[in-house]
């Protein structure tokens, strides 16, 4: 003897529910790591050595399909670009004296005390957090 309880109908509404609710947070990682992409790549500076190679290093990547994104910088000194380095390093944590180095691109030696923090990183995410807290609610 088979005793069966619950409602067909009911089972599918709530399997229905639930593709939607998937299909629409989806939606909103979506756009909320295009909008951190987008806002970083108008923040991140351009410099004339580098041609604007930080700025294209700014890409997304979605896992989980389609629930997670993944906001990358590729560039290997964005961390240097978002919180400064020597004197002016965030938090006061860079090296305190001036040093010199050889820079290949410049073909020269170069003197420097570091570089102020020029953020678009963490930025550009909490305007997107903003949305994404915006649309889930």
């Amino acid at each position: 003897m088979i005793i069966r309880y619950g409602d067909k109908n009911f089972e599918r509404q709530v399997e229905k529910f639930e593709r939607e609710t998937i299909k629409k947070v989806k939606r909103v990682v979506a756009e909320t790591a295009e909008i951190a992409v987008s806002q970083m790549k108008t923040l991140a500076p351009v410099s004339t050595i580098d041609g604007g190679n930080l700025k294209n290093s700014i890409d997304v990547t979605y896992a989980k399909g389609g629930l997670t994104a993944i906001v990358n910088s590729g560039a290997n000194y964005s961390l240097f670009i978002e919180f400064g380095t020597g004197i002016y390093s965030k938090e006061g944590n860079g090296r305190k004296t001036p040093w010199v180095y050889f820079d290949k691109k410049l073909n020269r030696y170069v003197f420097t005390r570091g570089i102020k923090p020029m953020p678009f990183f963490y930025p550009s995410l909490e305007i997107a957090f903003k949305h994404f807290v915006k649309e889930m609610k």
